[in-house]
């Protein structure tokens, strides 16, 4: 059995990321995986799991509170009438294969790897969370035929390699086609079931030669339960607090913010 302090330590670490979480989930309606990511992978390092594949655990783990938490956005929002279900079908294909391929590329690689790709992603994220404007557009409506078929499995994929449910690249894709923000925001959640399920499926698979207690693959299932039951509790005081904030300078602090974590963990995989 794994020593007591190390499990008490462990459980506190992983109750203060879910908590963060959810707070940020409720004020910016971002998905936790952005943060928890960079998030588990400090703390399992710290806690002496670090390995060369400890940055597939910590995407696995993400994945798989997105599960959850994508679900229940999903159902909250098609009790409002949000869900664009057309767009959800005709998306969905592509997406999942993009997952599935996104879990054979990411089990093959290392934590340094999987760091540099990590920070590149967030930053393209955060400067467009931090400059990007409203009106910007690509096109009247969503695309199809050739270009859906490119663009769905790339968002899959992307997604699996950051450990991140659909919204940050779903939501400012649909938008740029013109689709309102709510309506995206509210699909986007779908794209994070449909990404999340497959790719936990496969990483549950994943032999790991160092793993944080109660791990089943690469998935650990004390963080999944801790930052769950955590989010549940504190994503509803983020919500609260949004309604009496700024959400266009919330997201440009944020982005700011979530720029600096990706700065560092370029730094962490350069081995600076």
């Amino acid at each position: 059995m794994p020593e007591t302090m190390l499990l008490v330590q462990m459980a506190l670490f992983l109750m203060a990321i879910g908590a963060f979480a959810g707070v940020l989930a409720g004020l910016l309606g971002v998905g936790g995986g952005i943060v928890l990511v960079p998030a588990f992978y400090y703390v399992f390092a710290s806690l002496g799991f670090d390995s060369p594949q400890l940055m597939q655990m910590c995407l696995a783990t993400s994945l798989a509170t997105i599960i959850v938490t994508s679900a229940r956005s999903v159902l909250a929002h098609q009790r409002k009438g949000a869900v664009d279900w057309a767009i959800l079908r005709a998306w969905a294909p592509g997406i999942a294969i993009g997952a599935v391929i996104g879990v054979m590329v990411a089990a093959s690689l290392r934590s340094g790897t999987l760091q540099a790709i990590f920070g590149i992603l967030a930053a393209s994220v955060a400067v467009y969370m931090a400059f990007g404007r409203n009106h910007w557009r690509l096109g009247p409506v969503m695309p199809g035929g050739v270009t859906r078929a490119a663009l769905s499995p790339v968002i899959g994929f992307l997604s699996v390699l950051m450990g991140i449910g659909g919204g940050s690249f779903g939501v400012p894709m649909m938008t740029l086609f013109n689709v309102p923000i709510h309506r995206a925001v509210a699909t986007a959640a779908g794209f994070g079931v449909i990404i999340a399920v497959p790719s936990v499926a496969g990483f549950l698979f994943v032999e790991m030669a160092v793993a944080p207690p109660f791990s089943i693959g690469a998935v650990n299932l004390a963080a999944f339960v801790l930052v769950i039951a955590m989010t549940l509790v504190t994503a509803p005081l983020g919500a609260a607090l949004a309604h009496r904030t700024d959400p266009v300078r919330l997201k440009r602090v944020f982005g700011m913010f979530l720029i600096l974590v990706a700065l560092n963990m370029l730094r962490k995989a350069l081995g600076w």
